[in-house]
């Protein structure tokens, strides 16, 4: 696919944030949250367009594995995740040049907030 320079340091954020983040950080959470929708937003979209493997749902499970959220943390993560997957679901039913467009703009989207967070709650 494309953007793998993109796509690479989004896998490394997901490794790299969490165990450099406080849980308890109120601030920390709306980036993370928003991280989620985009992993969801980009497993949906991406094996639309023939990616046709479950690594973006994997990359989620690894962020949720490595942040270890209480209970309700983990439903909300999860609840983005899914919010990301079924936003799109309900507007694409096949690959077209918009939903390519989407794939850049959110790998894009999650490069940065990979990025904001490490720069701002990394150690």
């Amino acid at each position: 696919m494309r953007r793998g320079s993109v796509r690479t340091g989004l896998l490394a954020v997901i490794v790299m944030v969490t165990p450099a983040a406080q849980a308890n950080d109120a601030s920390y959470e709306k980036p993370l949250l928003q991280l989620a929708e985009v992993i969801g937003s980009v497993h949906y979209l991406r094996n639309l367009c023939g990616e046709k493997s479950g690594a973006w749902r994997e990359k989620m499970e690894a962020l949720l594995e490595t942040e270890t959220p209480t209970p309700d943390r983990r439903e909300k993560l999860i609840a983005s995740f899914n919010h990301g997957y079924r936003s799109f679901a309900g507007t694409y039913e096949k690959c077209t040049a918009q939903a390519l467009a989407a794939i850049d703009r959110y790998m894009e989207e999650g490069s940065r907030l990979s990025e904001e967070i490490v720069q701002r709650y990394g150690n």
